[in-house]
Order: C-alpha cells, then sequence, then structure tokens
C-alpha cells in the first residue's frame, strides 16, 4: 500500500513542452514488425522528430524497405551496422552509433515488436521532461493473446511496472524498460554511456537508468496514450530463455534496490509457505482462512486499482493463481541463473 498505492493516483504532467526528438528503433532481422511499426511511428502527431533505425546485421529485406523510406522521408534515417566488435554487446554497439548519430537532445528508444498505443505517443512521453528531468520511464505492457501463459507473462510485466514506477514515483528509480524509454545525450554521456555494463548481456536499460539514478532526475509516465505494446513470447520454453536473462541483469542493480525487491519477493513466498505449512498441520484453519483472505483483499485491491490505472486487465477469477505461479516461478528462475550462468541473445 506504501510503495503501490500513489501509482493508481499518479496523473501524468501535461504535455506543455514539446522539444524536438530523435525515436531510436534497433532492428536485427525484425522486417515484418518494421513494416508495421515505422509507419506507426511516421504518423506521429508532433512538431519536429526524427526517426533512426539501426540496421543490426540485417540479413533479410530490412536494407531494401528502409531505403524506399528514406527517399519518401525527410526525418527518416538508417544507420547500419555490418560487424559488432568482438568485446561488445551487439544491441548496446548498435544503440550506442544511433545515440551518436542522433541530431536532437532529447531521444525516445522502443523496439521493432513494439507498437505505440496512439498516435500522440512521443508528445506524451516527452511530455514527462519537466523542471531539470533527464530520463522518462514509460510502460509497454503485452498484447491480450488466449492462454495462461499469455495470462502469466501480463500479469508478470504488470507487476515489474508497478514496482518501478511506484519506486521512480518516490525517487528511489532502478530501472526502465527499453520498449519505451526517453533520456537526452546529456544524461547519456554523462554517465558514460554503457561503458559500466559494457560486457554484461542485456542492461541497456535498467542497468543504464541504475547508473543514471545517481546524478539524474527521473520521471515517469503511464497514460494509454503515452504507452507501447508488444508482442509477448508464445512458448513457455521462449519466455523462460528472456526471463533468465533479465533477471541476470538484476544481480546488478544497487544493494538497497536488491533488498527492496527482494523484500517484496520473499515476504510474498514466505506468506505462502506458511499458509501451506499452517494448512498441513491443521493450526487455527479459521485463523489462517482469515490472515488469507485479509491479505489477498488487500493486495489484489492495490494490483486492480494500479492496473486500472495503467490502463491494464487483469482477470479477477484467475489472479489467486496468477499470484502462487508468479512468485514460486520466480523463486525457480532465481535458483536457475544462480545455477546456470549461460545465456543466448540474437
Amino acid at each position: 500500500m506504501y510503495y503501490f498505492l500513489p501509482l493508481a493516483k499518479y496523473k501524468d504532467p501535461e504535455p506543455d513542452v514539446r522539444p524536438p526528438v530523435s525515436v531510436i528503433v534497433a532492428a536485427h532481422d525484425e522486417l515484418e514488425n518494421l513494416v508495421v511499426l515505422l509507419p506507426m511511428l511516421l504518423d506521429q502527431e508532433y512538431p519536429e522528430f526524427e526517426i533512426i533505425l539501426i540496421n543490426d546485421r540485417s540479413e533479410d529485406d530490412t536494407e531494401f524497405y528502409t531505403y524506399e523510406l528514406e527517399r519518401q522521408f525527410p526525418n527518416f534515417r538508417v544507420v547500419t551496422v555490418k560487424k559488432t566488435p568482438d568485446y561488445l554487446n551487439p544491441k548496446k554497439y548498435a544503440l550506442a552509433l544511433g545515440i551518436r548519430s542522433a541530431k536532437y537532445e532529447h531521444m525516445l528508444f522502443t523496439d521493432a515488436d513494439c507498437r505505440p498505443c496512439s498516435s500522440y505517443w512521443i508528445e506524451k512521453m516527452l511530455s514527462g521532461y519537466k523542471d531539470g528531468v533527464d530520463v522518462v520511464l514509460g510502460y509497454s505492457p503485452y498484447i491480450k493473446l488466449k492462454g495462461f501463459l499469455n495470462h502469466l507473462i501480463r500479469f508478470e510485466t504488470l507487476l515489474s511496472a508497478i514496482q518501478y514506477l511506484s519506486q521512480a514515483n518516490k525517487g528511489r528509480a532502478y530501472m526502465g524498460v527499453g520498449r519505451n524509454l526517453s533520456y537526452t545525450k546529456t544524461c547519456f554521456f554523462r554517465n558514460k554511456g554503457f561503458a559500466s555494463h559494457i560486457k554484461t548481456l542485456g542492461g541497456d536499460d535498467d542497468l543504464f537508468v541504475r547508473d543514471a539514478a545517481s546524478n539524474s532526475k527521473i520521471n515517469i509516465v503511464i497514460d494509454k496514450e503515452g504507452q507501447t505494446s508488444s508482442i509477448p513470447k508464445k512458448t513457455f520454453r521462449e519466455w523462460l530463455i528472456q526471463k533468465r536473462r533479465h533477471m541476470s541483469v538484476g544481480g546488478q542493480y544497487k544493494a538497497a534496490d536488491r533488498r527492496r525487491i527482494g523484500a517484496f519477493v520473499m515476504s510474498n513466498i514466505f506468506f505462502y509457505l506458511l499458509a501451506i505449512l499452517l494448512l498441513v498441520i491443521h493450526s487455527n484453519l479459521p485463523i489462517l482462512g482469515a490472515i488469507v483472505g485479509i491479505r489477498y483483499l488487500a493486495v489484489f485491491i492495490v494490483y486492480m486499482l494500479a492496473a486500472r490505472r495503467l490502463s491494464d486487465k487483469l482477470s479477477l477469477p484467475l489472479l489467486p493463481v496468477l499470484d502462487i505461479v508468479y512468485f514460486f516461478n520466480y523463486l525457480l528462475l532465481g535458483v536457475s541463473v544462480l545455477m546456470y550462468k549461460k545465456f543466448r541473445w540474437k
């Protein structure tokens, strides 16, 4: 209630500042997604912006498609990466090239498989730049598909967003997501880009925010018009690979942030373990039922209010099951990351 409930009442700043902005997208063999995404970006209602696509070693027809767009749209540019140096992370290298070529001070990032939720996405995200703000964190939910896995992915994404947006709202930002993230060139170079985690697989978004939080002012934008939606993984195996990669980066968060995240996760896990233990030994079952009921009522009301503020939908009947599966899956993934530290990237 202390951390998450204020998010349900948060109001985005009014868009009274409209600085020119460079929208940057890194793509590796993403032609099918780019055919959908790029027209949506070019159609944004905003006074002055450019789109920079980093064509990162693509072997599909991305080059031919984007060549035609460059001819038609003067505010569209392509940066081509033929080869990534062996000692650098491919995505970070691609993004760094895009940032260096950006014409404007303010930059806005998304991924090729994302879709802006409105033609005012740029305007809403840039409205966060007030009173010396250097970084704006946005929200990027996954689209709704059939099946329990999709419910779990969207619940996990929502719960992660509630955590990092709530902490940022209280002045304790620790991460953001590259699917919907904005910061200035000055902030990027002041924090030496991705230098502190250049050898880490991933972290171009959350570890950069980690570094920027110590010397930059960070704001959030959560209205639906300022969101991007993303295409989720469709198999449990693909999702697990993605989550293991993300969790491997979490070990590099600041100690205070790790403690807050750990306290949230472990308190929920211990709650369920204790409830199971008391159920097995048949100890004060009416009291146990009352405690479980009170906990569900308090926690789920907060989740539902925060989800409504983020214009996201939760399945109330599935919520108890999703809650249990999420926390125990988190525990198993954490053990997996500690035991097996081999990860994949494109």
